[in-house]
């Protein structure tokens, strides 16, 4: 614990705030602007607000373009390439589900000022602190693995020396991030992001039918003559690759090391939507360029990897358009790499007293680089290491996402219902009704892909019996908070917590803040919760080792 939590008494935190880290408080140095900690005024006009916002804009941008990384290069092409542009109406539906989880996340982050990790093992204990800590280190490990299995394709593609080539760029991403200035990593990050927009060219070049894409974009359908059961898993695959676990800790840290503040929680939901937006329109150009390149011709239906969609585009669409994706995949992936591995760190950094911060040098954060070093190292040597089971463990990716995505939308919805953490920032009913409905549609999805990976010819009668099952439980779910909501406001009080004196719902919420950790008490949770968060543990514990265990058995017969 530092000195500034035990006090709450660090440069411009009011009454004192849980900020764990000094370097975390002071001037926001963005990317593209600065605001003082003194500038307290309003923002009066355009001008002024556009300024701000631009000062503020990147943690929306890199979260949601890092989520573009090389598992949704090969997700969102695979999708084209098999099933043409039938399932482009999924990325709409998650949509809104993006914005929800990221949007709880970000009020959690300028509220509060302490990662998503710490926060869940502050408030629910050390059980589910340690398990949101070392699922979360797994499933990073494996993700960044897909990272630099996605630069070693780009690079077979453009001709280039695999092998140095992913431990050149593995150098490069620790590089970018520990360079001791906050300004200069977003800098570097923003150029990335904009290395995302090399899709649109590649678009162009391969001529897609633009009235077919908007109506399979507004009208659900599945493809005609496909398996049920290969298409639900697919679908859920895009679901675990544009909606996945890390995005959670790695955007409340960053906003947290950024210093933003309650009073620009508006100015980073614009950065957010317009985060979204890129991440919408890369998956939907890479299912439609995919679907355009390939239709026609026998490697239609046919997916192999992202390498396979470069060649196919290289020969359908043009040798440029095939170096174009290579080189957005190379992209997306180092950004991937680099915000995956910052979460790693930051939750790390955040449950075990490191300092964890962007605006620190190397000298001053030897365990918070290291980490992220460690991290990036060990997934760059993994996929330069000859016979290593490279699709196990983007299968692995994909499915663990899956099965840990539920509970970490759990506990974010948890979180922002606590009035200790967020007094007068909590969620209001809607928000978790809604997000009540998502939280059993994700652990429906979850059920099914631990299925799918488990028992492969699983039918789609089962799929159908889930989906059913679980959209009623959904329903309920949702209904049952409406109802307490509005008993909660019958009896004048919020859907979330008991107050316990820690903030109301009054005064300026611009300049609320958490108190020090060390000031709040432990969460009361109800026998239902309790109940439910049991059955949930045991859910996770099980779904997980048998994945591992199918995946390991996988590996070893694969010998």
């Amino acid at each position: 614990m530092t000195d500034l939590e035990r006090t709450g008494s660090g440069r411009g935190s009011g009454t004192g705030s849980a900020v764990l880290d000094e370097a975390h408080v002071g001037d926001i140095r963005g990317a593209l602007g600065t605001i003082s900690e003194e500038d307290l005024g309003p923002r009066r006009g355009l001008p002024a607000r556009l300024k701000t916002l631009v000062a503020i804009i990147g943690p929306g941008l890199i979260v949601m373009v890092g989520d573009n990384d090389a598992g949704a290069f090969s997700t969102y092409s695979q999708a084209g390439q098999d099933y043409g542009t039938r399932l482009l109406w999924t990325l709409l539906l998650l949509v809104p589900v993006l914005y929800v989880n990221q949007e709880m996340v970000v009020r959690l982050g300028a509220v509060t000022g302490v990662g998503h990790a710490r926060l869940i093992l502050e408030r629910f204990g050390r059980f589910w602190g340690a398990f949101s800590v070392i699922d979360l280190f797994l499933l990073n490990a494996l993700t960044i693995i897909t990272e630099f299995i996605g630069i070693s394709l780009g690079l077979s593609y453009l001709g280039l020396p695999t092998v140095p080539g992913v431990l050149v760029a593995a150098a490069l991403v620790i590089g970018t991030a520990a360079t001791g200035s906050f300004r200069r990593f977003e800098q570097l990050c923003l150029v990335l992001v904009v290395g995302n927009l090399l899709l649109i060219p590649i678009l162009i070049m391969a001529h897609p039918p633009i009235g077919h894409i908007a109506h399979d974009f507004v009208v659900p359908g599945l493809p005609a003559g496909a398996e049920l059961s290969t298409v639900m898993l697919l679908i859920i695959g895009i679901v675990g690759t544009t909606v996945a676990p890390w995005q959670l800790f790695f955007q409340q840290s960053y906003i947290i090391d950024k210093r933003i503040t309650p009073r620009f929680i508006g100015y980073e939901k614009v950065d957010l939507w317009v985060g979204i937006v890129i991440v919408v329109v890369g998956a939907a150009a890479m299912m439609a360029f995919a679907t355009a390149a390939f239709t026609g011709h026998p490697e239609f239906g046919n997916f192999t990897d992202a390498g396979g969609v470069a060649t196919g585009l290289g020969t359908y669409a043009g040798k440029a358009a095939g170096v174009l994706f290579a080189l957005a995949l190379i992209d997306a992936s180092v950004i991937g790499a680099a915000a995956v591995g910052l979460a790693t760190s930051y939750a790390l950094g955040d449950v075990l007293g490191m300092r964890h911060s962007l605006h620190r040098g190397v000298r001053d954060a030897k365990g918070f680089y290291a980490v992220f070093a460690a991290v990036i190292l060990l997934a760059a040597v993994i996929v330069v290491l000859p016979e290593s089971p490279l699709g196990l463990v983007t299968e692995g990716v994909q499915t663990l996402a899956g099965v840990l995505l539920p509970s970490a939308t759990v506990f974010l919805l948890l979180l922002c219902n606590d009035r200790q953490v967020l007094g007068p920032w909590v969620n209001r009913t809607p928000m978790n009704v809604f997000t009540s409905v998502v939280i059993g549609v994700l652990v429906m999805l979850s059920i099914i892909l631990t299925a799918g990976v488990l028992y492969p010819d699983i039918s789609a009668t089962v799929i159908v019996g889930i989906l059913v099952g679980g959209s009623g439980l959904g329903v309920l779910g949702g209904l049952g908070l409406l109802i307490a909501g509005r008993r909660s406001r019958r009896r004048g009080t919020t859907t979330a917590e008991s107050d316990d004196g820690a903030g109301g719902a009054g005064g300026d919420r611009s300049s609320w803040r958490m108190p020090p950790l060390v000031l709040l008490t432990r969460p009361q949770l109800s026998r239902g919760r309790r109940l439910g968060l049991t059955v949930l543990r045991g859910y996770l514990v099980v779904a997980v080792v048998m994945v591992v265990a199918r995946i390991a058995e996988l590996a070893v017969a694969g010998r």
